[in-house]
This record gives C-alpha cells, sequence and structure tokens, in this order.
C-alpha cells in the first residue's frame, strides 16, 4: 500500500501538472469507487484545481468555481486514497492515453490532459465534499498529525497509553497518519527499538528519537520516489528507488546489516514484521 512518501510524490507530481488546469468533463467508468455524491459538478467539473492537500495517506483535490461573474464559493474537494493498488496519473495528451478495465475515473482538463485514476482491486477510493471543512470534519478528523509534522509529546502521548506493541500502534492512523508496514520497520531498526516493546513503555526522550528518525526516513524517501514493490507508480508512471535502501523490511532471515545476525519474522497486528534482535531492543 502506498505510504506518505509515495503519495506525497503523486501530490508533488499533480501539483506540477494539473493545478491551475479547469476540469471539462468527468468521465465516471465506475460510480461505486466513489462515496458521496457522483454528479460530475462534486467530482470538480467546471472547476479550477487550485491545490492539492495531503493528510497522512489520503489528499485532496481541492477545486475553485471558474465560472466567470459569479463570486467564488467555498473550494469543493475530491478526497483520494489509492489502497493497495490505486494511482493517479496524468496523461499530457489523448496519444498517450489508453484506459482499460481498471481505470475507474477520468478527468478531462482544458490544456487537453486527462487525468486518470485507476484501481485493479479497488481498495482505495474517491470521497466527495463541499468544502475542505467538511472533509477536515468528517473524515480528516479520524486521523492523527501527519508523520512529518507531528510533535514528540504528541506522539509520546498517543503511545504511553496502549499496550499494543509498538508496530501496532505506530501503524493505528489515528496515533500517527501516514506510515506503514514499510517505514515502520526501517524506523524502528534507525532507532533501534524492538517492535514487540509495548506502546506505554517508549518514553519521551525515544518518542523524541523515533520522529526525528521518521522524518529524516520519510524525506529521504520522498526524495528518491518512494518505494515500489509491485504496482505503485507517481503521475507520470515513474517507479520509486527508495526500495533499494531498504534495511529490514523484506529481508527476512538475510543479515542484518549493522551487526550480521539473521534478521527475524514476526506477524504484528496481521502484518509481516521484520527485525533484528541483536539491533532493536
Amino acid at each position: 500500500m502506498p505510504e506518505l512518501p509515495e503519495v506525497e510524490n503523486v501530490c508533488l507530481g499533480l501539483a506540477q501538472t494539473v493545478v491551475g488546469q479547469t476540469v471539462t468533463r468527468v468521465s465516471l467508468r465506475r460510480a461505486d469507487v466513489v462515496r458521496g455524491s457522483c454528479r460530475p459538478t462534486a467530482l470538480l467539473r467546471g472547476q479550477v484545481i487550485q491545490r492539492i492537500d495531503r493528510l497522512g495517506k489520503q489528499f485532496a483535490l481541492v477545486g475553485q468555481q471558474s465560472t466567470k461573474g459569479e463570486s467564488p464559493g467555498s473550494p469543493a474537494c475530491v478526497c483520494i486514497h489509492l489502497g493497495m493498488t490505486g494511482s493517479l496519473r496524468f496523461y499530457p495528451n489523448t496519444r498517450t492515453f489508453r484506459p482499460d478495465n481498471h481505470t475507474h475515473i477520468v478527468w478531462h482538463l482544458d490544456d487537453g490532459g486527462r487525468l486518470a485514476f485507476r484501481d485493479p482491486r479497488r481498495f482505495g477510493g474517491l470521497w466527495t465534499f463541499d468544502s475542505v471543512a467538511s472533509l477536515k470534519e468528517t473524515r480528516w478528523v479520524k486521523l492523527g498529525e501527519d508523520a512529518l509534522t507531528i510533535t514528540p509529546t504528541r506522539l509520546h502521548a498517543g503511545l504511553s497509553t496502549t499496550q499494543r506493541a509498538l508496530k501496532a500502534a505506530l501503524l493505528d492512523q489515528a496515533v500517527v497518519a501516514g506510515l506503514g508496514n514499510i517505514y515502520v520497520d526501517e524506523l524502528l531498526f534507525g532507532c533501534g527499538v524492538s517492535p514487540l516493546r509495548p506502546g506505554y513503555k517508549v518514553s519521551l526522550r525515544e518518542s523524541q528519537r523515533l520522529v526525528r528518525k521518521m522524518r529524516v526516513i520519510l524525506k529521504r524517501a520522498i526524495k528518491l520516489g518512494g518505494s515500489t514493490l509491485r504496482d505503485y507508480v507517481d503521475t507520470s508512471g515513474r517507479s520509486g528507488g527508495f526500495q533499494l535502501q531498504h534495511r529490514v523490511y523484506g529481508r527476512s532471515g538475510q543479515p542484518c546489516m549493522s551487526c550480521g545476525r539473521e534478521l527475524l519474522y514476526a506477524a504484528i497486528a496481521g502484518r509481516t514484521t521484520v527485525y533484528c534482535r541483536g539491533c532493536q531492543s
């Protein structure tokens, strides 16, 4: 599943390609991927895409009425969650655009380009809102602070009340938004903390170290385009490169890059977890 670095790269790509463009038409090819109104206007037809907002693994296309002579109302928005296999691709012209059965919605833009949402397994989806405030009050209110901006105090507060394993707590989007299986494994190894330790046993000082390392890893992953394991590509169809720097994720049974011990496997909160018993305590 795309995590914060992958989703941030999608947002960066959208900022360069579709922000400032007007949606002239919307082709909804599969209505059940949309929660909320499926009307073309709810899906931003006739609106200028004015910006891209993101919180954790979710992001929103924020529109603004483009009709001349009318006073602008509250910006409508479409929230997108890519799920396991979702992607949002920008095609600058129709010659390069070949929709298939997994292409569920297409935004036609005034410069002739197309923006297409594709999701073979349909674990992702779209949510329509009549304002950004409505999105934040009804959907994003359930999420914790973004992993790039959360403070050590807030992270410690979220961990201090749970007896769950630290790996499970950090995967909880209500504790911190944006982390998934890949980056939690890499983070805990980088900080030398066991994924099995109960959350309430993490001190404030350790929370400070977790936040510092979290930002370093996430920013490095963003710079390298995120991690591509199977399906993830950015808006131009490019794969990420950070998977080449994974130190533990996906390396169960291989030697630890720090101490040489065999990396161990555990299932925590139903998720595959790889860690080093020698380096993490």
